[in-house]
């Protein structure tokens, strides 16, 4: 039977009491300066059932008071907090931890075995056995929880709860009110439903569920096709030297050649073969991290190919969407017999074909006047250009014309002249 401070006593050596809590950055919250209330078997530990020592603060402004819900002991067993029991060097259920480390969970779950085993274990944690920790697996490196570790706080965790009263309509507090007026979660959301014991145990943890199914989804870094590619791309460097960044990538194979740029923050490692490339992408994707930076690794652009060749390879295609009109045809229709990149000036004289000795020497006539339909007076050999049959002056003057047509639009047939003056006899 599990020992309790209110129905039993006898065993009060075993009961904990701390000076410090063991809490993870988040929890702490952003203020380095925390006032906490200390009291001494203030409760019940929520795994063991033993009473130890509780740590009650406030991570910061606009935040709920936080209390620490399971012991010490507990939380050295797991290497997690005692108020989330997320991992400590991940900050990651302990589920999606186990699964990734293939750790098996030893802690018993009935009374008097998990009160007999949590004592063994303290007795070994007081002789500084760290094989005693199951946690001790934790600081071997891990491709998933390179992935999903969380490397800086997650505040957002430390927000008051929704105000119930402000869901029914009658919250009265307004903007004094300490929780939050937010339209609260959907009850049928899997993440609505946790509890302690599923954390703490690894088991039926709908957080660590997301986190798996997303560790599956999550892209990788697959090899390019041209294999002469042995260059890899090195982002968000910093103020990394050069001499940090070879020692790094020197484990994996032999270094070619290594440049940084300072202005854009990257650098480009070059090795001797395919394999150390190869070797370094899958080692390095995702998951390094140096300086406290997270570095962006991917595969060099191949230097044999460049111009139009790789930009058609890469440029997209997209099907024709339906009811859409397609593209204009080209014109074909020269209307003016102009020649490609032809672009008269306005300044430009007019051709020699236009140009007509002026009917009366007194005064000249401009430019313009030629390019008109209808001239005002009809030209001096008008006799001898007349045929046999009766024309108008308007038919003389096209006939007259007809030869020194320059463009096909100033000819007074093709513009219906000789036609309307047909129509107008009859």
């Amino acid at each position: 039977m599990a020992t309790s401070k209110t129905t039993n006593t006898y065993n009060r050596q075993n009961w904990e009491d701390a000076d410090f809590p063991i809490l993870c950055q988040t929890c702490l919250g952003d203020n380095p300066y925390i006032r906490m209330t200390k009291e001494k078997y203030g409760k019940e530990c929520k795994i063991c059932a033993r009473p130890f020592t509780v740590f009650r603060w406030c991570p910061g402004a606009r935040m709920r008071f936080k209390k620490t819900e399971v012991c010490q002991t507990c939380s050295k067993l797991k290497n997690v907090c005692q108020t989330c029991l997320l991992d400590l060097e991940y900050g990651l259920p302990i589920q999606v931890r186990d699964a990734a480390l293939k750790m098996k969970d030893d802690v018993p779950k009935s009374d008097v075995n998990k009160e007999y085993y949590i004592q063994n274990m303290e007795k070994e944690l007081a002789m500084g056995d760290a094989g005693a920790i199951s946690g001790s697996k934790v600081n071997e490196p891990n491709e998933i929880l390179m992935r999903l570790a969380r490397t800086a706080p997650y505040y957002k965790r430390n927000r008051p709860h929704v105000c119930s009263f402000w869901v029914k309509g009658e919250c009265r507090r307004g903007e004094e009110c300490p929780y939050r007026h937010e339209k609260p979660t959907d009850p049928d959301d899997p993440l609505a439903d946790q509890n302690i014991k599923d954390r703490y145990y690894g088991v039926n943890d709908p957080v660590a569920d997301k986190l798996l199914k997303r560790a599956a989804a999550m892209p990788a870094l697959p090899p390019p096709d041209d294999r002469s590619i042995t260059t890899l791309y090195i982002g968000n460097i910093g103020s990394l030297l050069e001499q940090d960044l070879r020692d790094h990538f020197y484990q994996y194979g032999e270094i070619r050649s290594l440049s940084v740029v300072a202005k854009q923050q990257c650098a480009f490692v070059q090795y001797t073969t395919r394999l150390a490339a190869e070797n370094a992408a899958e080692k390095t994707f995702n998951k390094l991290i140096l300086g406290g930076r997270r570095l962006t690794i991917k595969w060099g652009r191949s230097q044999g190919r460049s111009g139009t060749s790789v930009v058609n390879q890469t440029a997209e295609t997209y099907e024709p969407v339906p009811g859409l009109p397609g593209t204009l045809p080209e014109l074909s229709n020269n209307f003016f017999n102009l020649e490609p990149g032809h672009i008269p000036l306005p300044n430009m004289p007019p051709p020699p074909s236009l140009l007509v000795p002026p009917m009366y020497p007194p005064p000249p006539l401009p430019q313009f006047f030629f390019n008109t339909r209808l001239p005002t007076f009809p030209p001096p050999d008008l006799a001898a250009v007349r045929p046999a049959t009766s024309t108008s002056a308007i038919e003389n003057v096209a006939i007259v014309n007809k030869n020194n047509v320059h463009y096909p639009s100033q000819d007074p047939s093709r513009l219906g002249a000789t036609q309307l003056h047909a129509d107008c006899q009859e």
